[in-house]
């Protein structure tokens, strides 16, 4: 019963796609995008555009992390600190991270750190909001117990303002990675010369319309494989939490 739940929608999508695709030359069948995946993806192309984009994404989305969290905890702690930056961030936040991509062009050039820097523009905010409404959402019965008890420090840091903020930091973390996925892409389609989304955009211009296709597949695979990576990373971090039954509440 597990299994049908698991792979029915899945199978239903892939019998409405060999439905409708028919003999259409831009909308080729399963069948053929299936071979095409094979050829393609299980070749030298895996280390030569695959691992790259992937490397890229984990680097962007790890800077971010770091940035976000580190920015995120004493902007939470400091009313003064985050009314004096709201407006900045805000304004920051607003700004479409693919139209900096001419402007890291200019300032990075064409290479892996302005791909990483697009990944990086775009992912750090979901982690840093989210980790400063975090760290404000904390119990105050609970940190005025660790200030009668002496913790204080890196000790404080640890066990009470980054535990405490870790679901919401998590869900930045989770609303990252998909913006990361999708800005990898985008700053491949810039002026580069590997990578996945210059792969499906020189497919595309060659009008190999099923290897274009099994690259989109292929990034969709990739994204449900880090998901479900992640989703295993946070069920660890957050053990405490699932355990304690505030997950449910």
């Amino acid at each position: 019963m597990r299994l049908i739940r698991l792979l029915g929608l899945p199978v239903l999508l892939v019998l409405a796609w060999w439905a409708v695709s028919g003999s259409s030359f831009y909308l080729p069948g399963p069948g053929r995008v299936a071979a095409a995946f094979a050829d393609t993806w299980f070749s030298a192309r895996l280390v030569e555009d695959v691992l790259p984009s992937v490397g890229r994404l984990l680097a962007g989305f790890v800077l971010a992390a770091l940035l976000g969290v580190g920015l995120g905890v004493p902007i939470g702690l400091s009313p003064t600190l985050r009314a004096i930056l709201e407006p900045v961030l805000e304004f920051f936040r607003a700004i479409p991270p693919p139209v900096l991509v001419p402007l890291l062009m200019l300032l990075a050039g064409i290479d892996t750190p302005m791909k990483v820097l697009v990944i990086v523009s775009g992912c750090v905010w979901p982690i840093l909001l989210n980790t400063v409404e975090g760290v404000r959402a904390l119990d105050e019965v609970l940190s005025d117990t660790c200030r009668m008890y002496g913790v204080r420090g890196a000790s404080r840091l640890r066990r009470f303002v980054l535990r405490g903020a870790s679901p919401q930091i998590m869900t930045g973390l989770r609303q990252a990675l998909s913006i990361g996925i999708i800005l990898m892409v985008i700053s491949e389609m810039f002026a580069s010369s590997s990578g996945l989304g210059f792969t499906i955009v020189l497919f595309q211009r060659q009008f190999q319309i099923a290897e274009m296709w099994s690259g989109i597949l292929l990034l969709g695979l990739l994204g449900l494989a880090l998901s479900l990576l992640f989703r295993r990373v946070e069920r660890w971090v957050l053990s405490w939490y699932y355990g304690s039954g505030a997950a449910r509440a």
